[in-house]
C-alpha cells in the first residue's frame, strides 16, 4: 500500500466503515427479511423494490465527483458511494457486512472456449462498443474447445489479503468462490458468432449450432465440477434479487455444493427465436446446468409471453422474470403463486416522461394484479436519466408507496 496516499486511504476507509455500519443495522435486516420472504415464496410486508443504474451511474455519480486517485481506491470509492446512494433513496438495496472479493479462476487453454470471445475494435465514452466476432466462417466452429478449470487459491487469497490490509478495521473482507462461467449460453454463442450470423445458422446450419452449444455447455459443466470439487464454494443467497434463506443442508464436512447455491440465466439473445427452437437449441442445454443448483432465476429483458411453459420446465425454478414486454396476466395464470415473479420495469418508460403520473399508473395496474403473490419490482438497464437527475429517487418513492398500498 506504499503507493496509496493517506488521503485516498482515509476516503475509502471512511466509506467502508459507513457501509459496514449500515450492513449491521436493524433497517438492513428488515430489508433482508423482505427479500428472504419473497424468495421463499412467502408474502413479505411489501414487495421489495430495487434498481440498478448501469451507465446512468455516470449521471448520478460522475467520475469528477470521486476523490481518490489510486485505481483500486477509486473503484472501491465508486462502489461504496453507489451503495450509499441507493440506501439513501430508499431502494431495498442490501449487502453483507464483509466486502466480497471474487476468486480467481484459470482455464487451459487460456480462453474458456479455446478462442477469445471477441476483439473490441471501437468504443464510446458512454460505454457503447463494437468488436469482431471470432467465428467468421462455419469452419471456425471447429476451433471451439472445452477447457480445464483451476481455482488459483493462492492468487485469490493474496487479492483478498491486499484488500483487507487496505480497508483495515473499517470493514472485513471475504473471498467469494463460485463457478467460473455464467449459464446464459446464448450470450456466449452470440459473442462468438455475432447476432445476425447466429440467427442465420439456427435456420440454415442447425447441426453447427448444436455442436457449438454442446461444447459451450461442456465448458460450463467443467467449471461447475471444478467449483464443487474445490470444496471452497461460498453462499450466494445474498444481495438484491438473490437474498434468501439458506438453500438445503451443506455436506457433512461443511462444504457447500451446487445444490446450496442460486443460479441465474436468461435467453435475451434468443428473443426473436421461436419457442420450439429456443427449447431445442438453448433451454434443453441450460436445464442440464440449472438443475444442479438449489434454486434458479430465469429471464431478463426478453419477452417470454409465448415461452412461459418452456421456462416452467426448469425443475428448480424459483423466480420467473417477467420483463416489461412479457404478458403479466399470462404469467400469473401459468404460475399461480408457485414462483416468485420478478416484475421488471421499462427503463425508457421510467426515465423519459416529464410527468410522473403514467409511471404511477403502470405501477398501480401491475401491483394490483400481483397482490397476493410473491413478487419483486426491479428496474435495470438504465443507460441515461434523460435530464431527470432525481428520477431514481422519484421512482423509488412511487414504487414503495404503491407496493405498500397493494401489500
Amino acid at each position: 500500500m506504499s503507493d496509496i496516499t493517506h488521503h485516498d486511504l482515509a476516503v475509502v476507509r471512511d466509506l467502508a466503515r459507513r457501509t459496514y455500519d449500515l450492513a449491521l443495522s436493524d433497517e438492513m435486516e428488515v430489508r433482508r427479511r423482505r427479500w428472504r420472504d419473497v424468495n421463499g415464496l412467502r408474502l413479505p410486508d411489501r414487495a421489495p423494490v430495487w434498481w440498478q443504474a448501469h451507465a446512468a451511474w455516470l449521471q448520478v455519480l460522475p467520475e469528477a465527483a470521486l476523490q481518490c486517485a489510486d485505481e483500486t481506491c477509486r473503484a472501491l470509492e465508486r462502489q461504496f458511494r453507489q451503495d450509499l446512494y441507493q440506501w439513501e433513496v430508499g431502494a431495498d438495496h442490501v449487502w453483507e457486512p464483509a466486502y466480497r472479493v471474487a476468486a480467481h479462476w484459470e482455464s487451459e487453454p487460456e480462453h474458456p472456449f479455446g478462442i477469445p470471445l471477441g476483439t473490441q475494435v471501437a468504443s464510446t465514452p458512454a460505454g457503447g462498443f463494437r468488436y469482431e466476432h471470432p467465428l467468421q466462417t462455419l469452419e471456425d466452429y471447429d476451433r471451439l474447445t472445452v477447457p480445464r478449470w483451476r481455482l488459483n487459491l493462492a492468487k485469490s487469497e493474496e487479492a483478498a489479503s491486499r484488500l483487507a490490509d487496505l480497508l483495515g478495521e473499517a470493514r472485513p473482507v471475504q473471498l467469494a468462490v463460485g463457478p467460473p462461467l455464467g449459464l446464459t449460453l446464448c450470450h456466449y454463442l452470440e459473442n462468438l458468432r455475432g447476432m445476425a450470423r447466429m440467427l442465420e445458422d439456427l435456420a440454415f446450419h442447425p447441426e453447427r449450432v448444436h455442436r457449438a452449444m454442446a461444447k459451450i455447455t461442456e465448458a460450463c459443466l467443467a467449471g461447475l465440477r471444478a467449483a464443487e470439487e474445490s470444496g471452497r464454494l461460498t453462499p450466494n443467497n445474498t444481495g438484491p434479487m438473490f437474498c434468501s434463506d439458506p438453500l438445503g443442508e451443506p455436506a457433512a464436512d461443511g462444504a457447500l455444493r451446487l445444490c446450496n447455491l442460486w443460479a441465474g440465466a436468461n435467453s435475451q439473445e434468443f428473443q426473436e427465436v421461436s419457442p420450439r427452437m429456443q427449447e431445442e437449441f438453448l433451454l434443453n442445454y441450460q436445464i442440464r446446468l440449472l438443475s444442479q443448483f438449489g434454486a434458479t432465476q430465469y429471464g431478463c429483458c426478453e419477452d417470454l409471453t409465448h415461452k412461459i411453459d418452456a421456462v416452467l420446465r426448469i425443475p428448480n425454478l424459483r423466480v420467473f422474470v417477467a420483463s416489461y414486454w412479457t404478458d403479466l396476466d399470462k404469467v400469473l395464470e401459468a404460475t399461480r403463486g408457485r414462483y416468485c415473479i420478478m416484475w421488471r420495469q421499462s427503463a425508457a418508460k421510467v426515465v423519459f416522461p416529464d410527468d410522473l403520473e403514467p409511471i404511477r399508473q403502470h405501477l398501480e395496474t401491475g401491483m394490483e394484479k400481483l397482490r397476493g403473490f410473491p413478487y419483486q419490482v426491479v428496474l435495470r438497464e438504465l443507460e441515461t436519466l434523460h435530464g431527470h437527475p432525481e428520477r431514481l429517487r422519484e421512482w423509488t418513492r412511487l414504487a414503495v408507496e404503491v407496493a405498500e398500498k397493494w401489500a
